[in-house]
């Protein structure tokens, strides 16, 4: 289905040919139409299936077709990196249809605080925001929000899994009753339909497949032990010099440092990116992998959902995630949009019951690949179940309570009893 087909307005469809959308993606071929007949939605839906157009391109429609005063819009997202992505892609689709909006989230100055306030005062038409600073500003007591007539709240399980669940909800209380609400989610667990249940009107539901990685995705194993990892990464980066943007995950800020200060060594045009770095050089660093000055960017799950880089050649997992829809998320920044891309997992003796995990949940079996012979022999896998922490239960039989040990004492004969 083509975006002339949904009768967007003219503006919109233009602003989509200059940057070269033409076909809808499944979430967009089943979400717009319902939203532009107003129902409220409860969306299921990955990153990298043209999720945030899904929203944008009907509430751009319905802004650009009738104006109206103050702020039209909220969307509320959990990361400030999410909020910037979105504030780009509306400012992008909206060029030629003279909608404003502006992005609101923590980690900046004085400056940037006042820029929010009268974005807020003011009333731009669409307000992105993260949900603990839009409340810093709404308990101040200037944000209007008396004529939203939208709400969105995008990867809605992320701000449940952070503890945004309270925060949310105040935020609705202060919005007008009447109105728009879309939710979007990439799982559909017993909390987002509870929250749904909380917040929307009757929502017509898109649910889109189970999560699985995009077809173009190749997908690489091996097992290694700890001490194999960094090598095995330097390995698999020597004969990839046609890739020119790679993702490295790690579970541990520490070892996002520790993995950059190893490649920089080797004269690689990498960058680490963690909740270690304050938000500037976060920004920055994003932008220029964004603009390939950086080649790698080694990072935590900071980016793992929500930050939309095209043409990603190769993301490896130096560590496999906990949740398996994690490993969706992280592999999913490569093979977008119909395009091809490769992950490789180096997997442990202590994380293969994760990756068991992995790969029940995507329903596919991998080879799993030994080290190279340089590096020596890795673990042997074996199928597995989680270790339980077992503590010993103490055994008070052993020493009667209140008694010390010592020398058993001897029978004494007994008194005879009185008559």
């Amino acid at each position: 289905m083509t975006f002339d087909e949904f009768g967007l307005n003219d503006q919109l469809v233009e602003a989509l040919g200059y940057m070269n959308f033409e076909k809808a993606t499944e979430i967009q071929e089943k979400a717009i139409p319902i939203i532009l007949q107003g129902s409220d939605i409860i969306g299921c839906a990955q990153t990298g299936t043209g999720k945030t157009a899904a929203f944008i391109l009907p509430i751009l429609h319905k802004i650009a077709t009738s104006k109206t005063k103050g702020t039209n819009s909220l969307i509320v997202c959990p990361t400030r990196e999410l909020a910037m992505q979105i504030d780009q892609q509306v400012q992008g689709l909206a060029y030629f249809t003279n909608t404003s909006s502006f992005a609101i989230y923590g980690g900046g100055d004085g400056i940037s605080w006042e820029q929010e306030r009268r974005a807020l005062t003011d009333g731009v038409d669409i307000i992105i925001a993260t949900p603990g600073r839009l409340l810093s500003h709404m308990n101040n007591g200037y944000a209007d929000f008396s004529n939203i007539q939208h709400l969105i709240l995008d990867e809605a399980d992320r701000m449940l899994d952070i503890g945004f669940h309270d925060d949310i909800i105040k935020i609705i209380k202060e919005l007008p009753a009447k109105k728009q609400s879309l939710m979007f989610s990439a799982t559909m667990a017993p909390k987002i339909r509870k929250l749904a249940k909380e917040i929307l009107h009757s929502p017509k539901e898109v649910n889109l497949a189970v999560s699985k990685p995009a077809a173009g995705v190749t997908q690489k194993v091996y097992l290694t032990f700890e001490s194999q990892k960094t090598p095995m990464v330097k390995e698999i980066l020597s004969d990839k010099d046609n890739f020119k943007s790679i993702i490295i995950f790690c579970s541990t800020k520490k070892k996002v440092e520790q993995l950059t200060r190893v490649l920089k060594s080797k004269n690689y045009s990498v960058e680490g990116v963690s909740s270690d770095y304050d938000q500037e050089k976060r920004e920055a660093a994003i932008l220029r992998f964004k603009a390939r000055q950086t080649r790698i960017v080694v990072a935590t799950d900071v980016l793992s959902r929500g930050i939309d880089i095209k043409d990603i050649n190769l993301v490896i997992n130096y560590d496999v995630p906990n949740d398996p829809e994690d490993y969706v998320h992280r592999i999913g920044r490569t093979a977008r949009a119909e395009t091809k891309g490769m992950a490789v997992t180096l997997v442990n003796e202590d994380d293969m019951y994760k990756f068991q995990r992995i790969e029940a949940f995507i329903e596919n079996k991998f080879e799993k690949l030994p080290p190279s012979e340089s590096l020596g022999k890795g673990p042997e896998w074996t199928e597995s179940k989680p270790k339980k922490n077992r503590r010993k239960k103490p055994n008070y039989k052993k020493k009667p309570f209140g008694k010390k040990p010592g020398k058993k004492p001897e029978n004494k004969p007994s008194k005879p009893k009185a008559n």
